[in-house]
């Protein structure tokens, strides 16, 4: 199981958006799990079965699935170009005996998102269908899902874990 969980974000209004700042969110968000599931497919074809597929998990975001409120075009973008990766590889690792998905978490308590919470924390739990920020749990859940066999005929799917946001409004 390979998981690819490793992102940045960055702010800026349109204007004022630094080129570098594009740059680095796009390497690491985009980039960088292509690249290191490139890297691991032969590990994970030798691990993966018609029954029991090896699993790749992109974690991407709504904000790649619905415009956010905040300036944060390389992040928002990253995050839609990890789920069309996600569809993409999906296509083409299944014959690999490799599902590849993508969990697109809504806000979650996280270093990212700290600063956001703080000041509009409220706000958005009022905007959820659900009424709450997300727990490590509702992750979990989800990531424990596409990895085990009940998850095993799944793959290419892009699952929001976000209280109902991005899909009820």
């Amino acid at each position: 199981i390979l998981v690819n969980n490793a992102g940045a974000t960055w702010g800026a209004p349109r204007a004022d958006y630094p080129a570098d700042a594009w740059d680095k969110v796009m390497n690491l968000n985009v980039n960088a799990p292509f690249l290191l599931t490139r890297a691991l497919v032969p590990a994970l074809e030798a691990a993966g079965t018609a029954d029991d597929p090896a699993r790749v998990i992109n974690i991407g975001s709504i904000d790649g699935i619905q415009v956010p409120l905040m300036e944060t075009y390389a992040y928002s973008t990253s995050k839609a170009a990890i789920h069309q990766l996600t569809r993409h590889l999906a296509r083409q690792l299944g014959r690999k005996h490799i599902t590849v998905n993508a969990i697109a978490p809504g806000p979650f308590e996280s270093k990212m998102m700290a600063a956001t919470l703080r000041e509009f924390g409220a706000d958005i739990a009022r905007s959820s269908p659900l009424g709450r920020i997300g727990r490590p749990d509702d992750m979990a859940g989800a990531a424990i899902y596409l990895s085990s066999r009940a998850g095993a005929y799944v793959t290419g799917a892009v699952i929001p874990v976000d209280g109902g946001i991005a899909t009820t409004k």
